[in-house]
């Protein structure tokens, strides 16, 4: 059986939550989270060790631990970024094949950091949103993309992760500068590409589907659905066994510029924000 170990700020988390059965349920059994470790017990939610007798899985005392039982790693933290630094060093140093959650970084000079780790050790790992794995999206010609506008649910800060993702995939081409449009619980962020495309992605607080609207040939105006999930995992499944970085070090680098521009933008509205790269 190959082994999975989590590395986590806390466990009792939504995607740490549903890992497990996915992956197993995927592999038949082949593959299998066996081992976890969280830095912090977070208020309101099951401890570490809760979280560990409630799903099975063996706690470690440190992440070192858990890289050492493992064949296998998942960088969990996905709603805290800022803390992918410190988790990532350890994993990203061991040489065995690591997937670290969104949101990677909090911006790109972190997100050049973490990486560096990799390269540096000759760790294969890569990164991704789970959006980028909706069929719907990958049915779309993107040499005949013209622009994108895309529309999805909540705040900027862990959300906006899944619209600019699938934006930059079907753009194929680094962004420029973006501007910022507030609404009530709302807002537009206008993205110029480095060729003069422009795309749009517009957040709703209260809720949305996540749907794309694609001028190309044809137009195409598409909603992700509910497929993604099983996609996703089946990718990473197979970045365990072939090794094989699933997406590209720089792409995933244009998107966190992209990102942290934006979230720039959303603090300083109706003003041009230059993307950093």
């Amino acid at each position: 059986m190959f082994k999975i170990g989590f590395i986590d700020y806390y466990l009792d988390e939504w995607h740490a939550n549903n890992y497990p059965a996915w992956i197993k349920k995927a592999t038949n059994g082949e593959m299998q989270v066996t081992h976890a470790w969280g830095k912090i017990d977070m208020e309101g939610k099951l401890t570490n060790k809760e979280w560990c007798e409630k799903y099975g899985i063996t706690q470690c005392a440190t992440m070192e631990e858990v890289i050492e039982a493992c064949d296998g790693l998942i960088v969990l933290s996905p709603n805290n970024p800022e803390m992918h630094l410190e988790l990532c060093e350890k994993p990203l140093k061991s040489k065995k094949p690591t997937y670290v959650d969104k949101t990677f970084a909090p911006d790109l000079e972190t997100a050049k950091a973490i990486f560096a780790f990799a390269e540096e050790s000759g760790t294969p790992c890569y990164t991704s949103s789970a959006l980028r794995y909706a069929s719907s999206y990958a049915e779309i010609d993107v040499s005949k993309v013209k622009a994108v506008h895309s529309w999805g649910p909540n705040d900027m800060e862990i959300y906006s992760i899944h619209q600019i993702e699938p934006i930059c995939m079907l753009m194929k081409t680094t962004a420029k500068r973006v501007m910022y449009l507030p609404g009530d619980n709302n807002g537009t962020l206008n993205i110029e590409f480095d060729d003069g495309r422009i795309a749009t992605m517009t957040h709703f607080v209260d809720g949305s589907d996540f749907v794309l609207n694609v001028a190309g040939e044809p137009n195409k105006m598409v909603s992700a659905g509910s497929d993604f999930w099983d996609r996703f995992i089946a990718v990473l499944v197979d970045f365990y066994k072939d090794h094989e970085i699933k997406v590209p070090h720089q792409e995933t680098l244009n998107v966190i510029g992209l990102r942290s521009a934006g979230i720039t933008a959303s603090k300083n509205p109706w003003v041009w924000i230059d993307v950093e790269k």
